[in-house]
């Protein structure tokens, strides 16, 4: 059962309509608030699997309230709105909202609309994940390459030698290739 913290900031009785279709499609409600105001704070201590805010329009409040809530505690976020303009979509989207839906909440569709904000969801932290793998990667073989040349030019060593010198100490200390670098690089730094 996916737990839902559930946000409408203009109307208890949409809350509660609403609160009734997610039960129904077998999701559990665990909390229902009127604001965004303390979102980090109420994710960490209820842990929703999903949140679904209903709002006429996101406030700039409301966008970087669910920013800063993303940082450490990414969700799957669906919003309702009423608000059409693309501006209004597009910041929502770059806060990290996972399902814009405009005109009102169509409770019929509830389930399919919640499952492909997750499935959003987390397709966009898996590339997230591969992105910052790749750009770790690259970080580290620029270092790799800095201090090899480093190690060529200091010591007169071949490209293969130089490699192969700190590929040898990093297995000695039980470090990375990059982190062998990295001490490298600093000590070359603090020695002028």
């Amino acid at each position: 059962m996916l737990r839902v913290m559930l946000i409408d900031d203009e109307s208890a009785a949409r809350a509660d309509q609403l609160e009734e279709a997610l039960s129904s499609n077998g999701f559990t409600v665990v909390a229902k608030l009127t604001s965004t105001s303390d979102l980090t704070r109420q994710v960490e201590r209820l842990q929703p699997d999903v949140i679904i805010i209903d709002t006429e329009s996101p406030s700039r409040d409301t966008l970087e309230h669910i920013v800063v809530m993303g940082q450490s505690k990414a969700r799957p976020i669906v919003m309702f709105s009423a608000d059409h303009s693309s501006d209004t979509i597009q910041a929502a989207v770059h806060a990290g909202v996972s399902a814009y839906m405009v005109d009102g909440i169509d409770i019929s569709h509830i389930k399919p609309i919640v499952n492909a904000a997750i499935a959003n969801f987390n397709e966009f932290q898996r590339l997230k994940s591969e992105l910052a793998e790749a750009s770790t990667k690259l970080e580290d073989r620029k270092l790799i390459e800095r201090a090899k040349g480093l190690l060529m030019k200091k010591k007169k060593m071949s490209e293969d030698e130089a490699y192969h010198s700190m590929r040898k100490l990093a297995m000695e200390r039980n470090l990375r290739l990059a982190d062998v670098a990295k001490q490298l690089l600093a000590v070359a730094d603090l020695l002028g």
